[in-house]
C-alpha cells in the first residue's frame, strides 16, 4: 500500500469513526479497531491502542462541545464517569495485554455481537414489535 492510499484510507477510517461517534456516541473499537486490522493490518493490540490515542483529542472536544451547546452534557457525571474510566481503561489495558491477538479479537467480536443483539431487541420491544 503507498503512503498516500494509506494516509487516504486512514483518513476515510477517521471521517467514518467521527461520524458515527457524533451521531450514536460509539468508540472507536466498532470503526477504527475492525479497520485498523483488516484494512492496515495492525495487530488487534496495535489497533486498539491506536484508536484509544486517536479518539482523546477529537471526540473530547468537537462531539462534546456541540451537545453541551444543546445542554446535553451532564458535566458531574462525565466527571465521575471519567475517573472510572481512566481506571477501567488502564485495568482493561492490562488484561488485554496479557491476551493473544486471536483471543481478544474473539472477545472483541463477542462482545460487539451481544450489544447487537442488545440494541435490536430493545428496539423492537420498544416499537412494539415482541
Amino acid at each position: 500500500m503507498t503512503l498516500l492510499v494509506s494516509v487516504l484510507a486512514l483518513l476515510m477510517v477517521g471521517l467514518l469513526a467521527g461520524i458515527l461517534s457524533g451521531v450514536f456516541g460509539i468508540g472507536g473499537g466498532i470503526v477504527i479497531v475492525p479497520a485498523l486490522v483488516y484494512l492496515m493490518d495492525f495487530s488487534q493490540h496495535k489497533a486498539t491502542g491506536t484508536s484509544l490515542a486517536v479518539l482523546l483529542p477529537p471526540i473530547g472536544l468537537a462531539a462534546v462541545a456541540e451537545y453541551y451547546r444543546h445542554g446535553n452534557v451532564d458535566l458531574r457525571a462525565a466527571a465521575i464517569i471519567a475517573v472510572g474510566c481512566l481506571g477501567g481503561a488502564w485495568l482493561g489495558a492490562m488484561v488485554a495485554s496479557r491476551l493473544s491477538g486471536p483471543v481478544l479479537r474473539m472477545a472483541f467480536g463477542t462482545f460487539v455481537v451481544f450489544m447487537g443483539l442488545y440494541l435490536i431487541y430493545g428496539a423492537a420491544k420498544r416499537l412494539g414489535w415482541l
